[in-house]
């Protein structure tokens, strides 16, 4: 009897003494997140020209209708928001350029020294909660990855630079994937600036905006072939998404706030076209409220009565009144600053040429699926899901995006 145990412990242990190293490892292999954000992508580009690289996508993974952008649709807080589940009231990034009343200081997207302050950033980005969990992080040029974050940054990062090619970027991101094992990150994020330039110098119906759309499209081809080339393709989630859509504009329609409001009323003038928040002097709070309140082809709110539904206004960086002009239209600071007709966006984000697109593919996304709108604070959530990350508390919720996923956990 004794023999008998023995020899069966014996085949036992040689059993898994032949399996290979991957074979005992793989339920525990680290899935992969790819994520690309082109800038100003519409939602419906794609049937606005032929992108049958995004439709190849769409076949073999997840598109969802649009991915809704949080107010104000613009650049900087919806990338942030993107990256932390949180709405811009929460995060800090209130817009683009914007003054912090509660640290003293001014934020812009083109001060180099304010893009690396972690005074102005809130909330935990999705690649410090990846560090935080034992899981390498990239960013190559994502908002809010130059600042550190609890003393941390990425695993790997780089400082923006708008100059280095898209076809370069791409190649960065695959020498991240080609690295080995234990220096390989697992999340990726990557930012590519177009076709939002060119959707706000000729606008979105543009036939030059259409040749971008399909340029990016060949990128993503591209990226799409260098990925299945790889050795771990079979374990890359990708996601294609956007911060934001574009609005047609004409210089004929411009409402200038200088023209409505005396200059030295005002103490701050945060955001650009086509919305501002202002703080204006005491003596001057209703004179101005009553002008912005009763001026046609904007919508005006007193910093406390914007709606619920925009999640906005809470900040104390979000000032006494929160203007944005209608669609379509221009709201610009003065008339000395020439109106231009092309594109913008910063509207309401229930205005759907502010939505922006949303595909998928990997083995944690469905095929061939088609999805309802998502909002993009519900990436943090749906990407913590697939690296088997505990996600901290935020805006964004997995519900909202969890049937997109092939296998629930």
């Amino acid at each position: 009897m004794k023999l008998k145990v023995f020899v069966l412990l014996i085949a036992i242990v040689s059993f898994f003494s032949c399996k290979s190293y991957k074979d005992v490892d793989s339920e525990f292999e680290q899935p992969y997140v790819v994520m690309l954000s082109m800038d100003g992508f519409r939602w419906d580009y794609p049937e606005k020209v032929k992108t049958p690289n995004l439709d190849y996508v769409e076949e073999i993974g997840v598109r969802a209708e649009a991915s809704i952008p949080c107010f104000p649709s613009k650049t900087f807080p919806n990338h942030y928001s993107m990256a932390t589940g949180l709405y811009p009231d929460n995060h800090g990034i209130v817009q683009n350029s914007f003054y912090a009343t509660d640290i003293g200081k001014h934020y812009s997207v083109s001060n180099r020294e304010s893009i690396i302050d972690p005074d102005f950033y809130f909330g935990e980005p999705i690649w410090i909660t990846a560090e935080k969990q034992g899981v390498k992080s990239a960013s190559y040029f994502w908002v809010g990855s130059e600042a550190p974050h609890d003393g941390l940054f990425p695993s790997y990062h780089l400082d923006y630079n708008g100059a280095v090619p898209f076809e370069k970027r791409i190649d960065g991101v695959i020498e991240w994937l080609n690295l080995p094992e234990k220096e390989r990150p697992h999340l990726i994020m990557w930012y590519i600036q177009e076709p939002d330039g060119i959707g706000h110098e000729l606008g979105p119906d543009h036939f030059k905006t259409g040749e971008m759309i399909v340029y990016l499209d060949s990128l993503v081809g591209v990226f799409n072939k260098k990925i299945s080339e790889l050795s771990i393709s079979d374990q890359i989630n990708v996601i294609i998404t956007s911060d934001h859509g574009m609005g047609q504009i004409k210089k004929e329609k411009t409402v200038f706030l200088y023209d409505l409001l005396q200059k030295d009323w005002c103490v701050n003038v945060d955001g650009g076209n086509p919305v501002f928040s202002i703080d204006v002097k005491e003596e001057f709070y209703d004179t101005a409220y009553a002008i912005l309140s009763t001026t046609n082809n904007i919508t005006s709110w007193k910093k406390e009565e914007i709606p619920e539904r925009l999640h906005f206004g809470k900040s104390p960086r979000v000032k006494d009144f929160v203007v944005v002009a209608d669609s379509s239209w221009n709201l610009r600071k003065s008339s000395k600053r020439k109106a231009y007709s092309g594109g913008t966006h910063g509207y309401d984000n229930r205005n759907k040429d502010m939505h922006a697109i949303f595909y998928a593919y990997g083995p944690s996304f469905k095929k061939n699926y088609q999805h309802h709108s998502i909002n993009n604070i519900d990436l943090y959530p749906l990407i913590c899901e697939i690296l088997n990350l505990k996600p901290q508390k935020v805006d964004g919720k997995l519900e909202n995006v969890i049937e997109m996923i092939e296998r629930k956990r």
